[in-house]
């Protein structure tokens, strides 16, 4: 439809031109034919009239193109917003699955374990894993509920930010002991610099730590370690969190910063996600007036850097 309708207008243009030009002709002959010959300034009357008719091809030539272009600068307009509108609408609809998914599965599981709590007599130790684990999940189901009241409230610009003297040495540790207990079976390589402070906000912050860490965690093996380090560089602060995972291709780096954008497949892809956590990391990042950045990990895994200013 949308190129049929391009091409109707764009041949409706020529034929309009066509019939300027044809009517131009016919009125440049008819005015020819209304000279007498005799006259003394027959020779200025043809090249007046010529005149005239070069000039109302000029006027119609420049219109045509000045038509023409207005159209095909819509046509491109109206065919990226479409483009843009239908990716958009994909990308909505996979994460609404996600976060089906994603509600559904804690719940699921935090009310499996406390129906086994209530229903058998188990040891200790099963009773303070199974605990654990439901703390693991509501955990995870309120950062996920974070992620989208935040995303909200920036997307609607209601969203204040409120920045202090922090310290990041310490908020990093504090997520790292957090993760630690999280996931017990998980290593974590930590090399943070002491008493590095950052002008910011605490709780975004901390959400966009947190983010980076599980993201890693999500995507690479369970034996593999995560790396995060927290240096100095000059007059900046650098966040480093690294992966052993499968790693980001070239092409989807740029990709990934975008709302609701995942790497795959919503139907076959493994990895929980809602494809909110690294748009957030983005957007806070930038509040902070820092970058956010991805590169390939060596030997494998993804490497995110996040700079700030000290």
């Amino acid at each position: 439809m949308y190129w049929g309708l391009l091409l109707y207008v764009v041949a409706a243009l020529v034929w309009w031109f066509i019939s300027l030009e044809q009517q131009n002709n016919q009125m440049a002959k008819l005015r020819m034919q209304q000279k007498n010959k005799g006259d003394a300034n027959y020779s200025t009357l043809v090249t007046e009239t010529e005149l005239l008719r070069q000039r109302k091809h000029v006027q119609y030539v420049g219109e045509g193109i000045t038509f023409f272009a207005l159209i095909m600068l819509g046509a491109v307009f109206v065919y990226r917003a479409t483009r843009r509108q239908l990716r958009l609408n994909q990308l909505q609809e996979n994460f609404v699955m996600a976060v089906t998914h994603e509600l559904k599965t804690p719940i699921s599981v935090a009310k499996l374990n406390m129906e086994t709590l209530r229903r058998r007599n188990l040891p200790a130790n099963q009773q303070a894993e199974l605990v654990n684990h439901t703390l693991q999940e509501t955990e995870r189901l309120n950062d996920l509920c974070n992620n989208i009241l935040l995303m909200s409230s920036i997307e609607g610009g209601r969203y204040v930010l409120q920045t202090e003297p922090l310290d990041l040495s310490a908020l990093v540790r504090h997520s790292i002991a957090q993760f630690e207990l999280r996931f017990a079976n998980r290593e974590f390589r930590v090399l943070v610099e002491p008493e590095l402070e950052v002008q910011g906000e605490k709780l975004l912050l901390e959400i966009l730590l947190n983010n980076l860490i599980e993201n890693a965690i999500k995507y690479s093996p369970a034996s593999s370690p995560i790396m995060v380090r927290l240096k100095q560089r000059d007059t900046a602060v650098v966040l480093e969190v690294a992966d052993e995972g499968p790693g980001i291709p070239a092409a989807e780096m740029r990709q990934i910063f975008k709302k609701f954008y995942r790497v795959g497949n919503e139907h076959t892809r493994k990895a929980t996600g809602t494809g909110l956590g690294l748009y957030l990391c983005k957007k806070i990042a930038v509040q902070h007036a820092g970058s956010l950045t991805v590169r390939a990990n060596q030997p494998n895994g993804a490497l995110f850097e996040l700079v700030l200013k000290r």
